[in-house]
Parts: structure tokens; C-alpha cells; sequence
């Protein structure tokens, strides 16, 4: 049954990917999860089904889709609980290949895009900086053009997919007087010369890599500009609307998956000699619960849907990060106190979801800085605008 925003096809999709995240990746995550590295052959699996191209164009070997499939995916990857696996999935395909999808020339996108879409190559996007955080304007990492090539010097870190990624988009300074207008992207290949990656032990999303990166005088050719030198800011900024938004998607499929497992727990276990969906104080926080995360999703469909149509929603998607991810965490905790002693024990899901789901206010800007970001936008009357062609 189509919706506003699910057609038939839409539907057909979700269930086909259901079956294939049942069939090629549940009965791997939990080895994921132990040994913090996902095998290769299921990033070409999920390039043989066109997972990775649902918003490349045709002509790079993608699907061209409208967003709302994005949406289907990125639900259905929160709702087989590895949050890791889920974010090694999506740094790769909505976070490096966005970046090649808008700023790649078409040398690039024959080397880089189309073994991307195919799983063959694996992304990742660094940004953030030991010393920068949610700073990306404070970034130290330089790119210096020395004749035929830039010499790339500083330091990322806390980026998903960076230890095993065959390519890494890169910001960095070109200009160090210009302060941001003065950065720009470059894709560079993992095995340069002169980069490095140290892993790092995360509380949560333990199936995923996450490294500390270091470039010592990289060598990157002119050729691996992405765009115009000295608007990589620019670019940056377009395409946290994004990643915000998938972030608050993950969210409130995240925190479904949560609810609609402790619901089905509190209508098996008994106390006193009915189930526990029984007593009102539950019931009615359950209900609570669901209208948050029925007025998240609705809200983060709506703003896909505006994405969809190229609108620029910094402010929307900024909104849809900071209340879903609080939702979520809510939520998740919640639902281990639902379980009782059982919330709190490994063998059940719920305690690698509250995990998983802290990272959700801190990945992608934190809370503090959306708020901040929000407040210039309806208080100081700031505009945001897209990057200029």
C-alpha cells in the first residue's frame, strides 16, 4: 500500500532489501561485532543489488533514485542492530561518495565513483581533527601545491571506515590566510605514501573502523582536486544537510526497532500474574514514546522530501539530527529498563542499541553546535547558502 511518500515501488525495495539484510549480513554481525572488521565480500554483495547507487547517476553505474529509497535503507540497516555496520555502510555510500557524486570531474568519478558503486572500492571523509571537533573552520591539516602536485600535511580523526578504506576525500588548507574560504577536497588513495591510521576502541558501533589518520608530505596529484580549490568549506557545509538527516533517520528507525522489541518482550514476560504490557505506568510511557518517534520520522520524511526536491535545508536537517538522536537516546533507555536485568545483559539486543545510539548527539556536529547553529539561523537572522557553481 503506497503513502505520501512510499510508492508501491518503494515497498517492493524494502522488502527485497529486508530479505537480503536477513540472508547475506544477520548472520555475520555478531563476528562483526567481535572482531571490529566486516569482511569485503559483503561490500560487493551489496554492490551487485545497487545498494551503493541508489543516488548515483546512470551514467556512473548508479540507480538515479529519489531519496526516499536512501530512507528505506537507511532504516532497514538500524533495524538488524549493528549501528557499526549500519554507519560503515552509509559513511561510505552518503558521506565520501556524495563528495564524488557533486564535486568529482569525470576523470575521477571513472576512477573513483564507479568501483564505489560497485563495492569494489571502499570511501571514507575526513574532516574532523584531534584539535578541530565540530570546528571545521579551526581545521590545521595543509595542502601545499609544490609544481605538478600538493603536499598534504596534518592529522583526522574519528572517521568511520578510515583503516580499510581504498580512498579517503580529504580537507585540508590551501590557503592559510583565507581561514575557511580557504579549504579545499581532494580524493587520495589509502596506500600514499605518508599516511597512516591508528584504530580506535569505541564504546559503541564496534563492528565499524574507526581511525586517527596522519599525512606525512603526501604526495597528492593536481588531478585529485575536487571542484574549485578553496570552496571546499562550501561544499562542506551543502552536505551536512545530508548527513544530519540521515543521522536523524537512523534515529527514529533506530529507536522503532527499540520499541517494537520491548513491546514484544512485555507481552511474553508476566508479573503478578499478567504480562507486563498490562500495567498502566508501562503503557502509558510506551505510549510516549511512540508519539516521539512518530513525530520525528514524520517530520524527517518531510524533510527529506523538500532535500528531494533540491532545496536547501540546513535548518531542517540541522533539527531532524538534534531532536531525533535525543529521541533515540530516550528511547533506547527506556526500553533497557523495560527488560529489567535483561536490558542489561549482552545476550539480549538492547544493550549494544544504547551503545550504538549515544554516538547519535555527537557524530556529525554535536548537540551543542546544532543548537548554536540553529540559534544564528532564527536569532542573528544568519543565511546559509549552497555552494556557488
Amino acid at each position: 500500500m503506497s503513502t505520501i511518500y512510499f510508492t508501491e515501488e518503494h515497498l517492493l525495495f524494502r522488502q527485497s532489501l529486508k530479505d537480503f539484510l536477513q540472508k547475506e549480513v544477520v548472520p555475520h554481525v555478531e563476528e562483526w561485532e567481535r572482531t571490529g572488521t566486516i569482511d569485503r565480500f559483503i561490500w560487493k554483495k551489496f554492490g551487485e543489488m545497487g545498494y551503493f547507487g541508489l543516488a548515483t547517476p546512470e551514467a556512473y553505474g548508479g540507480l538515479g533514485l529519489d531519496i526516499f529509497y536512501t530512507v528505506i535503507l537507511l532504516e532497514e540497516l538500524q533495524k538488524i542492530n549493528s549501528g557499526g555496520f549500519a554507519a560503515a555502510i552509509w559513511a561510505h555510500a552518503y558521506l565520501a561518495m556524495t563528495h564524488l557524486n557533486k564535486e568529482a570531474n569525470d576523470d575521477i568519478k571513472e576512477r573513483y565513483l564507479t568501483p564505489s558503486v560497485d563495492g569494489e572500492k571502499i570511501g571514507c571523509l575526513c574532516i574532523t581533527e584531534p584539535f578541530g571537533g565540530s570546528d571545521v573552520a579551526s581545521m590545521r591539516t595543509t595542502a601545499i601545491k609544490k609544481e605538478d602536485k600538493y603536499i598534504l600535511n596534518g592529522s583526522k580523526t574519528f572517521i568511520t571506515n578510515g583503516v580499510y578504506a581504498d580512498y579517503m576525500i580529504v580537507a585540508a588548507k590551501t590557503d592559510m590566510e583565507l581561514g575557511n574560504k580557504g579549504i579545499s577536497i581532494f580524493v587520495v588513495d589509502r596506500k600514499s605514501k605518508g599516511v597512516t591510521a591508528n584504530k580506535l576502541n569505541k564504546l559503541g558501533w564496534r563492528a565499524s573502523d574507526t581511525a586517527e589518520l596522519a599525512f606525512d608530505n603526501v604526495e597528492v596529484p593536481l588531478k585529485n582536486l575536487m571542484g574549485k580549490e578553496n570552496m571546499g568549506f562550501s561544499y562542506i557545509m551543502e552536505h551536512f544537510s545530508l548527513e544530519r538527516l540521515i543521522m536523524g533517520v537512523n534515529a527514529h528507525a533506530r529507536a522503532e526497532y527499540a520499541l517494537d522489541y520491548a513491546l514484544q518482550y512485555m507481552s511474553e514476560r508476566e508479573a503478578f500474574g499478567k504480562t507486563i504490557d498490562k500495567f498502566q505506568a508501562l503503557r502509558h510511557r510506551v505510549v510516549d514514546l511512540h508519539a516521539d518517534i512518530e513525530m520525528c520520522k514524520q517530520y524527517n520524511y518531510y524533510v527529506a522530501g523538500r532535500l528531494d526536491k533540491g532545496e536547501y535545508v540546513v535548518k531542517e536537517a540541522t533539527i531532524s539530527k538534534l531532536k531525533s538522536t535525543k529521541m533515540a537516546d530516550e528511547v533506547a533507555y527506556e526500553c533497557l529498563q523495560f527488560l529489567g536485568g535483561y536490558g542489561y545483559i549482552e545476550d539480549y539486543p538492547m544493550a549494544r542499541l544504547l551503545r550504538d545510539s549515544r554516538l547519535g548527539p555527537i557524530g556529525g556536529g554535536t548537540s551543542e553546535i546544532l543548537r548554536e547553529i540553529i540559534a544564528k539561523i532564527i536569532i542573528d537572522k544568519k543565511e546559509y547558502r549552497p555552494a556557488a557553481d
